[in-house]
């Protein structure tokens, strides 16, 4: 018996990322992470920055890293829209601690309110990026 399955499109600003079937989508919504599965009740909601995983038929994952967003899921479609999406195996942990650096340094030499908004989007960023480079490693290892 076949494995039902849903339609997933992930979506940066810039391109589409990745388009495929998925048996599980599992992403980082802001009240807790959400696990949608195949005719799932319609839902639009709000993601925050993490991990956003596609458990695949075939019973490999693809994971990815996205800075936030919208998630629209339909019973045959689940729509991720983000403004920045990564593949997870082209995060650059360096990079995302010296944006991390960055960012801890602009909040402490706040100059105004808009600066200072600006460094704590940055730096939940930044660590939301290596969070799902840690998880990542420890999925890979284990």
């Amino acid at each position: 018996m076949a494995t039902a399955t849903i339609r997933v499109e992930i979506v940066s600003a810039e391109q589409e990322i990745w388009s495929g079937e998925g048996t599980m989508v599992f992403a980082p919504g802001e009240m807790g992470e959400l696990g949608i599965a195949p005719r799932h009740t319609p839902l639009l909601t709000r993601l925050k920055p993490g991990d956003l995983r596609v458990q695949q038929e075939n019973g490999e994952q693809q994971f990815f890293f996205i800075s936030g967003g919208l998630l629209e899921v339909l019973p045959h479609v689940v729509t991720v829209l983000s403004d920045t999406a990564i593949r997870a195996a082209d995060l650059d942990q360096a990079a995302a601690e010296q944006a991390q650096q960055r960012a801890e340094q602009a909040v402490q030499d706040k100059t105004s309110a808009m600066d200072y908004a600006q460094a704590k989007a940055e730096l939940v960023n930044a660590m939301a990026q290596l969070r799902a480079i840690e998880k990542l490693r420890k999925l890979k290892s284990g």
